[in-house]
């Protein structure tokens, strides 16, 4: 699926992901430091939806999408090159993927976010209405080698 934004163009098209330049940019990120290229190219073939932004050919944006299609969706990995940020190119990419056919019907999107709060409130995202409800695992994951067996 692809769709003209202004100058840029967003794309669903996983073959077409420049994923050395996504690397580079989610391995400097608060949310996946030091992340292997080889798994962020295993986490997008196995989510339900990746949508890229392009200047030219040149990849400006990315989003990933965990999904059952079903019931839930959790938007990731959000990002925008730090030179066309302000442009709205988030904004379109996450607009793309909460209208695309493949998630309809959701009873539930989820996502995290440190200091980006405003965006996704702009599309329709608001707090948690029980944090205390929610839990999480693998905040500290233990190191292996200090594990017994």
């Amino acid at each position: 699926m692809r769709q003209l934004f202004g100058e840029f163009e967003l794309d669903t098209e996983l073959d077409r992901v420049q994923f050395t330049r996504v690397h580079q940019w989610l391995e400097a990120t608060y949310w996946s430091p030091g992340i292997t290229l080889d798994k962020v190219i295993r986490a997008a073939e196995n989510s339900s939806l990746v949508v890229s932004a392009y200047e030219c050919e040149l990849q400006v944006g990315y989003v990933r999408i965990v999904s059952d299609r079903a019931t839930f969706a959790w938007i990731c990995d959000v990002y925008v090159d730090q030179e066309r940020r302000g442009k709205g190119i988030a904004k379109a990419m996450i607009t793309l993927a909460l209208e695309h056919p493949d998630h309809q019907g959701l009873r539930r999107w989820l996502l995290a976010t440190k200091d980006a709060h405003h965006l996704y409130q702009t599309c329709g995202f608001e707090l948690l209405p029980s944090p205390e409800r929610w839990m999480v695992r693998g905040l500290n994951p233990p190191n292996r080698e200090t594990i017994q067996t």
